[in-house]
C-alpha cells in the first residue's frame, strides 16, 4: 500500500509537469491553431541553461532558474517572431512542417554543442520531506505540485480577468473580428507565445527536480505525452489541458505500480488512440460544426 501511495505521488508530480507543457500547446493552438512541436524542445533548452549556470557558470540556483525561464520566454518570441509569424496567412501545413522543423534543429542544433550524452544536474532545489505515517513525499515533489496549482491559478485570472487575457479570447474566438475590434493581432500572438515558453521553461526546473539529466531529445517523448494530454483534455482547453496532465501522469504511475513500467509510454499513446477514436474533441473539448 505504501508503494501504491509513492507511485500516486509519483504520478500527481509527473502529472504536473506534463500540465504546464500542455498548457502552452493549447494556448498557441487555441490561437493561431499551430501544434507548435517546437515546444518541448524549448523545455531542453532550459534545462541546459540550469546545467550550465549550476555547474559551469557556478552562480547561485535561484538566479539560473530564474535565467532558464528568462532564456526559455525570449527563445519562444524569437521563434514566434522568425519562423512562425512570416507564415501566419500560409496553409496550416507549412506552419507544421515548420514547428517539426525548428524541434529538430534545436536538438541538432544542441547535440553539435553539448554532445549526445545526458548530462547529470547536481540537486539544485532541496528541503525537508513530508512524512505521512509510512509514506514519504519528497520536497521536489512538494514543490512541483504546488507551483504547478499556483501556476494554473495565476493564469487563469490572468486569461480571464485581465485585458491581455480577454485579447487572447477574443482572437481565439474569432481573429478577424477582433482585428476590427482594435485588437493587436501581433501582440496577442507574441504574448501567448511569451506565456508558454515562460511556463516551458517552469517546466524544465520541474522536470529537473524529478529526473536530474539534461540531453538534447529530452523534450522529444516529454512534449509528445505533452501534446497527448492536451488531446485528452481538449487542445484548445486551459482546464481541459491540466486535466490531461494530471490523468496521463497518473496513468504511467499506476502502470508502473502494478509492475509494467516498460509499457508506461506504449499506455500513453494507447489513451491517444482511444481518446481520437471515442471523443476527438476531448474531455472538456468542443466540437466544432463547419458550415460547408
Amino acid at each position: 500500500m505504501s508503494t501504491f501511495f509513492s507511485q500516486i505521488i509519483n504520478g500527481l508530480q509527473s502529472g504536473s509537469i506534463y500540465a504546464l507543457v500542455a498548457l502552452g500547446y493549447s494556448m498557441v493552438y487555441g490561437i493561431i491553431m499551430l501544434l507548435n512541436f517546437a515546444h518541448g524542445d524549448i523545455i531542453m533548452v532550459g534545462a541546459y541553461v540550469i546545467w550550465l549556470g549550476v555547474t559551469t557558470w557556478n552562480i547561485n540556483p535561484l538566479v539560473s532558474i530564474l535565467l532558464a525561464v528568462a532564456v526559455s520566454t525570449l527563445l519562444g518570441v524569437v521563434i514566434e517572431k522568425v519562423a512562425y509569424a512570416p507564415l501566419r496567412s500560409s496553409p496550416r501545413l507549412s506552419l507544421l512542417i515548420t514547428a517539426i522543423g525548428i524541434s529538430y534543429l534545436l536538438e541538432n542544433g544542441f547535440q553539435l554543442i553539448f554532445g549526445a550524452g545526458a548530462k547529470t544536474v547536481p540537486t539544485f532545489i532541496s528541503g525537508p520531506s513530508l512524512q505521512l505515517g509510512s509514506m514519504t513525499v519528497s520536497f521536489p515533489a512538494m514543490v512541483t505540485i504546488v507551483v504547478t496549482v499556483v501556476m494554473m491559478v495565476g493564469l487563469t485570472i490572468l486569461v480571464q480577468k485581465t485585458k491581455l487575457g480577454k485579447a487572447m479570447r477574443a482572437v481565439s474566438e474569432d481573429m478577424g473580428a477582433a482585428q476590427l475590434m482594435g485588437i493587436s493581432l501581433n501582440t496577442t500572438i507574441s504574448f501567448t507565445f511569451m506565456l508558454g515558453s515562460a511556463l516551458a521553461g517552469v517546466a524544465s526546473v520541474l522536470y529537473l527536480c524529478a529526473y536530474p539529466q539534461a540531453s538534447p531529445t529530452m523534450g522529444s517523448m516529454l512534449g509528445l505525452k505533452a501534446f497527448v494530454a492536451a488531446v485528452l483534455g481538449g487542445i484548445g482547453s486551459l482546464p481541459g489541458a491540466m486535466l490531461g496532465g494530471f490523468i496521463i501522469g497518473m496513468a504511467e504511475a499506476l502502470v508502473s505500480a502494478v509492475g509494467l513500467s516498460v509499457w508506461k509510454d506504449g499506455v500513453v499513446f494507447a489513451i491517444l488512440i482511444v481518446v481520437l477514436l471515442v471523443r476527438p474533441s476531448g474531455i472538456l473539448g468542443k466540437t466544432v460544426k463547419e458550415k460547408v
